[in-house]
């Protein structure tokens, strides 16, 4: 499904999923009519899942990016299902990922400060049932940042 042209569609809506049908049209070299189809007919097969804008962290006060390494107590899946579904609530916690190697989950939150931080592992994460350890990355600078995927 993915040829060409629809890799361009979806290279030109990463960049900009705002932008209109006409101007997407004519950056992959379509008729208006053909390329809006085409958006249609990703979307429905789930090559795109959505359209949303991405925000300044400082203004909205959660400058502050930590990655926490979570070590569970028990490995087992109904540990691993109540820890999935209790990070869901968390609004501070922006990602959260299984992982293999040395720790269970990598969660990535975003808070105001130093002081934010330590009252959200205190009250949220540390409180989940489960939860055994963590170990706490504070991002000094983030070098890059991108929800863009590459399309080849």
């Amino acid at each position: 499904m993915l040829d060409k042209i629809n890799k361009k569609i979806l290279n030109e809506l990463q960049i900009d999923g705002r932008i209109s049908n006409v101007d997407l049209s004519s950056r992959v070299n379509l008729s208006a009519a053909a390329c809006l189809e085409r958006v249609r007919k990703l979307q429905e097969a789930g090559y795109i899942l959505g359209f949303a804008a991405q925000l300044n962290p400082r203004m909205l006060d959660v400058a502050l990016l930590v990655f926490i390494e979570v070590v569970l107590d028990r490995t087992t899946p109904d540990v691993f299902e109540e820890f999935r579904h209790s990070v869901q609530s968390i609004r501070e916690i922006v990602e959260c990922h299984m992982v293999a190697g040395g720790f269970d989950y990598l969660v990535k939150a975003r808070v105001k400060d130093m002081e934010a931080y330590r009252e959200f592992l205190g009250k949220s994460l540390l409180q989940l049932k489960g939860v055994r350890e963590t170990h706490t990355y504070a991002v000094m600078e983030e070098v890059k940042s991108t929800a863009r995927l590459p399309v080849y």
